[in-house]
């Protein structure tokens, strides 16, 4: 039997989630909530979708008809509806940033933790095959312990994206490593492990930037594995989108697709591994089919998704950490009391 999706939102990223919804055997999208009726039918009609449309979201998690919902709507709101569809028992898939505050965060796990459901939070470079390459190599101790990790998201987010009316405002924005950052932030939670303190600091670009936050920030981190790692994020940069993964490791490292490593002992310079890296800013690029994939047999057989809510947290609260250390001028250690 197809899990029945309510998906939240019409907009870019709800666009590539409906395709994945529908391209998926055993997934159907049941409805979607928005407040844009008009948008969403013609939305819908493009993508070749027959599908209800409602503007109430409680209306939708009551329904017994649906099984998950998909929350692409502002992340303001994000809390609140997380809350709600875990009330009902609704399986839930959650855009980043999952919430703009540390206290709804932690509203939201206690939700969780009262009533369990299947959760998958969209850090969706995870599915990436760069991603899925580098994690394998790690696994299979290609690099040893991770003793220093760089990652860097430089992604010029101006007037010419639809978000940047919102994702530009201190509100909904939020920080540049909340807007966006956080999934490089992730990413060092990914290969490089949990994080036990950091340090950071940001800057403005242009004196007559829209962005109501800084737009840039820098962190240092100290690694639970007693290395050290950076993150950088720009939303305002000239330079096309990178997505740059520097690892060092105490058998082998990591630029981006190359790698040298202590499994190929004959070699004397990095292989470069042909894979699609992350190194675009259109969301159609971004591997949503995986996440829906690996969200509907997390569902099926009852499993964790690759980054479930819980996981997911932990790289939110690093993010919190990284706005409060620059609002702060000084270290912020991790607490992870989850």
């Amino acid at each position: 039997m197809a899990i029945k999706f309510a998906v939240v939102g019409t907009g870019w990223v709800a666009g590539e989630y409906l395709k994945a919804i529908r391209n998926h055997p055993d997934a159907e999208v049941y409805g979607v909530v928005t407040r844009n009726p008009v948008q969403a039918k013609v939305r819908l009609a493009e993508l070749g979708i027959d599908s209800t449309i409602c503007d109430s979201y409680e209306l939708v998690v009551r329904d017994p008809q649906v099984d998950a919902v998909v929350l692409c709507s502002t992340p303001d709101i994000r809390a609140e509806q997380t809350i709600l569809a875990a009330k009902y028992g609704k399986h839930i898939v959650i855009e980043k940033p999952l919430t703009m505050e540390k206290a709804s965060l932690i509203a939201m796990a206690q939700a969780l933790k009262e009533h369990p459901v299947t959760t998958v939070a969209s850090f969706v470079l995870r599915w990436n095959p760069a991603f899925e390459t580098i994690k394998s190599l790690i696994d299979d101790d290609a690099l040893g312990r991770v003793f220093m990790a760089q990652i860097d998201y430089w992604h010029h987010i101006g007037p010419q994206y639809g978000q940047y009316r919102w994702s530009s405002k201190k509100a909904l924005g939020g920080s540049s490593i909340l807007s966006a950052g956080c999934h490089a932030v992730d990413a060092v939670r990914y290969f490089a492990g949990d994080v036990e303190e950091v340090t950071a600091y940001s800057c403005s670009t242009w004196s007559d930037s829209e962005y109501e936050f800084d737009p840039n920030t820098i962190a240092i981190m100290k690694l639970a594995n007693g290395g050290v790692a950076k993150v950088s994020s720009s939303l305002e940069c000239r330079t096309p989108y990178k997505f740059n993964i520097h690892l060092l490791g105490e058998k082998g490292s990591v630029m981006n697709n190359q790698l040298f490593t202590h499994k190929l002992p004959g070699q004397t310079d990095y292989a470069t591994v042909p894979t699609i890296l992350p190194d675009s800013g259109d969301v159609s690029h971004h591997p949503f089919v995986h996440e829906i994939n690996d969200f509907v047999e997390a569902v099926k057989s009852n499993r964790k998704t690759r980054c479930d809510f819980f996981d997911a947290y932990k790289s939110m609260e690093l993010c919190f950490a990284i706005d409060e250390s620059v609002a702060m001028g000084k270290p912020v250690a991790i607490p992870s009391t989850h």
